[in-house]
């Protein structure tokens, strides 16, 4: 099984039990988060009068187990927390470290619960809150201070698994030992980014981010867009996620967002810009009444049906067929940046400004109440909202001085945070090769992560690329070759290929420690660029296929080949050829919540890059028989099967036992450069005796069956048929003798195949027609 690399810090941690008391889905979330982390944790919620005293309890642990969004990474996280209840076991309690509260938003249950806790935990043991709306001052109103000492407010988003950003909030008590313990705990073992921020409305997250999601709103109610529109340019041209302001409404609930928009607005001050964002829209108003809640109701702004997704028209409610809107602007900003977006002077460019000038504006406004540096805030949008660029960061790719120069034009006020950026060289500069970000005193202070955390978003600016292109770049750090993609999605063609050949050729002339495969992306790599494969069977040039596809294999053997070592360090979804990659490389250092596998079957085609050859390779190694091996590689890779943690891909062959795994993605950079000197190259591997052409019939006997019981169609069959021939040999004798290169040829041959179907290209066309992650 793959191994977690515990640091310094996270091996030497004084947390070793935790209790969480509130088992709905934020409270399961931190214990499952907790337990996943190798700790004990105690989940409790009140009694039940049913079957189980601890049914809420229980509850709770279940949804954990979702396999649409699994909470625990292993069985064996899973047993490390106990179900329990706040009278039969608040006992256990005693010996806690630490104790997070994660129960309803109510200050009278809470205080109430305090008053037990102190009596029941000891002088040492740490107290947290969940909350995001009630202040640490009326939290802890009227208890002692030794409590008030030991007591912070530990805000983490849903989901906890997934979701990077860690709200600590001290208040005017919170001793520094107690958020320093927390700070380490919850970066090293949790895997989180811990923003520390002052008892603020709102905190750092939710004040930017809702007033984001609010303003798009309205602004384009104001304008008359419609979902589509506002949906198309508020999403990834802003570098923001794709679902957009209608769709994230839909996504997370319109009653409940409604819910959260009535918090902040009676939490913040009068003055507070948020307040002319905050007013009930009469329709949503009325949408709720309907139950036209979002994706929960089965419709809100949009809604699927038999003849496609519909919208709803904002001016007379009803709904109408919708495709998905292309915006040539929207498209341009993706490639090009965000400032592509303010030089048009179209309504979808006076709605990009309007949303994005108030939006970054409101965020620099911030300073200084929330704190002197910036970095906090670009911090909470990127691992708490999932914004490619902070706030801040997006103003430098604008231009602080042209932001501020149109919003004088327009007579507003601009904060003074933005009036000195624009006067300065801008939020963000390197200085001695350091990065470093503006304060309010017009200084620039270095970054300064924890010790073994390294951004490479960050680091990058520091560095000159020594070959670079469109989709790739690789740079020279520490003795080593970092290899980093760059393209949508990280999608892969000749030129990510191109990339990597250059750095081992590079790193092997220059005499470096060896290379790194990472980048700092929302996903390692989503699979090879489909758009280029559309092209060549649209133009029949299946020998320019071939041609890519051998260089793709001779690419990934050469990986194998270099006689440096190559660590991949993957986080997010390594699927498809990004994965084969990973597969090729001698060490995996990955993220936890790391999703792998070989997908190429839900497409239509095989694995052509190598993967069908070493997940044979792997499979043989583990079981020592061919023919069970054959059978393994052949029903993952036929079902197009992922694996959601490390702990699950070692245990289908996708990686090493000696593979390696952080809870904290941040992390996995500079343990990668570490490691390097310590990585042992795989000796060259022996040709395989083929399971041959009786096993070859029994998986063609299983595709026929699967077909007649209507399991799998008919193209599926096509697919399982050309996984069998490589898995097995085809028609050859047992124990035949196949070498790396006869898998290769297989491959690439049984894909090309499968790529002059009709239905493969129907697939593919589909794919990238629904906006599929594996495109460019």
């Amino acid at each position: 099984m793959a191994k977690l690399i515990n640091n310094s810090l996270s091996a030497a941690s004084p947390i070793k039990k935790v209790a969480v008391i509130g088992a709905g889905t934020m409270g399961a979330g931190i214990a499952g988060q907790v337990a996943n982390a190798g700790v004990e944790v105690w989940l409790l919620d009140l009694p039940s009068a049913g079957d189980s005293v601890n049914a809420l309890a229980e509850r709770g642990f279940k949804r954990l187990n979702n396999p649409n969004a699994p909470g625990l990474m292993s069985n064996e996280a899973g047993q490390l927390i106990h179900c329990g209840n706040t009278e039969d076991d608040f006992e256990q309690l005693a010996d806690c470290d630490w104790v997070a509260e994660a129960v309803v938003e109510r200050l009278d249950i809470k205080q109430a619960l305090y008053q037990r806790i102190d009596v029941m935990t000891g002088a040492n043991t740490i107290i947290t809150s969940n909350t995001s709306t009630i202040p640490i001052s009326l939290l802890t109103q009227g208890m002692p201070q030794a409590f008030c000492e030991r007591f912070a407010i530990t805000h983490f988003f849903n989901p906890v698994r997934f979701m990077r950003l860690l709200e600590l909030v001290r208040g005017e008590h919170t001793s520094d030992e107690v958020v320093k313990t927390l700070e380490q705990f919850c970066e090293s073992n949790l895997g989180k980014g811990v923003v520390v921020c002052e008892d603020t409305p709102g905190f750092l997250g939710n004040r930017v981010g809702v007033f984001a999601i609010q303003c798009a709103l309205h602004t384009a109610f104001d304008m008359g867009l419609s979902p589509a529109e506002a949906d198309a340019l508020f999403g990834r041209p802003m570098g923001i996620p794709k679902t957009g302001v209608f769709g994230l409404y839909d996504l997370i609930g319109i009653d409940l967002m409604a819910d959260v928009a009535k918090s902040l607005e009676s939490i913040l001050p009068a003055e507070d810009e948020f307040h002319q964002y905050a007013q009930p829209i009469p329709l949503m108003t009325k949408m709720v009444a309907n139950g036209q809640t979002g994706n929960k109701g089965g419709q809100g702004f949009y809604r699927d049906t038999d003849a496609g997704k519909q919208m709803l028209n904002l001016t007379d409610g009803t709904y109408q067929t919708t495709a998905r809107l292309q915006l040539p602007m929207a498209q341009q900003a993706e490639v090009q940046g965000v400032a592509v977006l303010l030089d048009d002077d179209s309504a979808y460019g006076r709605f990009a400004w309007q949303v994005l000038s108030s939006t970054l504006n409101y965020a620099a406004a911030l300073i200084p109440e929330i704190g002197r540096n910036i970095l906090p805030i670009d911090d909470a949008m990127k691992l708490g909202y999932n914004w490619i660029y902070g706030p801040f960061e997006l103003l430098d790719q604008i231009g602080a001085q042209r932001v501020v120069e149109r919003m004088q034009k327009e007579n507003r006020q601009v904060a003074p945070m933005l009036l000195l950026a624009a006067k300065q060289q801008g939020f963000y500069q390197v200085i001695d090769q350091q990065l470093c970000s503006l304060e309010q005193e017009g200084q620039y202070a270095p970054i300064n992560r924890p010790t073994g955390v390294l951004r490479f978003s960050e680091l990058r600016q520091t560095l000159t690329a020594q070959y670079s292109n469109a989709k790739a770049s690789w740079f020279e750090y520490d003795g080593a070759a970092i290899i980093e993609f760059h393209s949508k999605a990280n999608a892969l063609d000749s030129e990510s290929m191109d990339v990597i050949r250059h750095a081992l050729e590079q790193a092997q002339q220059r005499q470096l420690r060896g290379v790194v495969i990472h980048n700092d992306a929302q996903h390692f790599s989503c699979g090879v660029n489909l758009v280029a494969f559309r092209e060549f069977f649209e133009t029949q040039d299946y020998k320019g296929m071939d041609d890519f596809l051998n260089h793709f294999q001779q690419t990934m053997h050469a990986i194998n080949e270099c006689p440096l070592p190559v660590i991949a360090a993957p986080a997010g979804m390594s699927i498809g050829g990004g994965f084969e990659v990973v597969l090729a490389a001698d060490h995996v250092i990955g993220h936890a919540n790391s999703v792998m596998g070989l997908v190429e079957s839900s497409v239509g085609v095989v694995p052509g890059g190598g993967g069908c050859k070493e997940y044979l390779y792997r499979w043989y190694e583990v079981l020592g028989d061919m023919k069970a091996a054959a059978w393994k590689a052949f029903m993952i890779l036929g079902y197009g099967w992922t694996a959601t943690s490390p702990i699950e891909a070692t245990e289908q062959a996708m990686l090493y036992p000696e593979d390696q795994y952080m809870m904290n993605r941040d992390r996995l950079l500079g343990e990668a450069l570490s490691q390097l000197d310590r990585v042992k190259k795989a000796k060259p591997r022996q040709p395989l005796p083929m399971a041959g052409e009786d096993t070859y019939r029994e998986m063609m006997d299983w595709l026929f069956e699967a077909e007649d019981q209507q399991k799998i169609t008919a193209h599926d069959v096509a697919v399982g048929t050309e996984l069998a021939r490589i898995f097995t040999g085809g028609k050859v004798k047992p124990n035949t003798m196949m070498s790396e290169q006869d898998l290769f040829d297989a491959e690439r041959e049984s894909f090309l195949r499968l790529a002059r179907s009709k239905d493969t290209q129907a697939r593919i066309v589909s794919m990238l027609d629904l906006g599929s992650p594996i495109r460019n």
